[in-house]
């Protein structure tokens, strides 16, 4: 868990390959906070396809509207709600360690197609089409990972300090943990947003957030 020097390497080596003059300083000073990495420990557990849709959303909350996309079948982007659809919510959010885990699908790479700079077409706000969903799709079947800013059950701790060797979300007073986000600053403008993509990338809640649910494998 965390971004890997390698990882780091590779983000140099896009951004010298595309001759691209931004100023990482802020990703890599975020990056710093996500590290050193660490070997976690994951039971099995099952999560969501893709984040809740609108429609998804007003299962619990029917007077639910959303100021973010205009479609129904598009990501839902809580704000004032957020409360009340945890509380609604008969499900959990991940830990970090289960989103990460997730969002890599086993591998070790910047993002689940490699280290390679992702294109706009990973990635994906409205599950309608199904075939789209599926090109978006991790070797676990989970789509859009990385595409809107995720909260996750732990507060934010810098260099997971004192962190759990498991999964277990890290507790207490403070801002939550959001993962992803590329796909709330499309249309890419040039700059780093490619980089909210990162399976590693991690920062505090500022404002709205996507939420997909997680829950225990059945024992029977």
């Amino acid at each position: 868990m965390g971004p890997s020097d390698a990882e780091l390497d590779a983000v140099r080596a896009i951004e010298r390959a595309d001759g691209a003059d931004d100023d990482l300083d802020a990703f890599f000073t975020g990056a710093d906070r996500a590290r050193p990495v660490r070997e976690v420990r994951v039971e099995p557990f099952l999560i969501a396809r893709h984040p809740l849709t609108v429609t998804q959303v007003r299962h619990w909350l029917p007077e639910y509207e959303d100021s973010f996309t205009e479609s129904d079948s598009g990501t839902a982007r809580i704000e004032d709600d957020l409360d009340d659809l945890l509380g609604a919510l008969p499900f959990r959010v991940p830990s970090e360690v289960e989103w990460e885990y997730a969002a890599r699908a086993g591998t070790t790479t910047l993002t689940f197609r490699g280290n390679g700079r992702p294109d706009e077409d990973q990635v994906l706000d409205d599950f309608a089409d199904e075939e789209c969903t599926a090109a978006a799709e991790n070797a676990f079947g989970l789509a859009a990972m990385g595409s809107a800013n995720e909260i996750c059950a732990d507060v934010w701790i810098p260099h997971f300090t004192d962190a759990p060797a498991d999964a277990r979300p890290r507790t207490g007073d403070g801002p939550r943990v959001v993962r992803g986000g590329g796909g709330d600053l499309s249309p890419w403008q040039g700059c780093d947003e490619w980089l909210l993509l990162l399976s590693a990338t991690r920062y505090e809640l500022q404002d709205f957030t996507a939420v997909r649910p997680v829950a225990p494998v059945p024992t029977h």
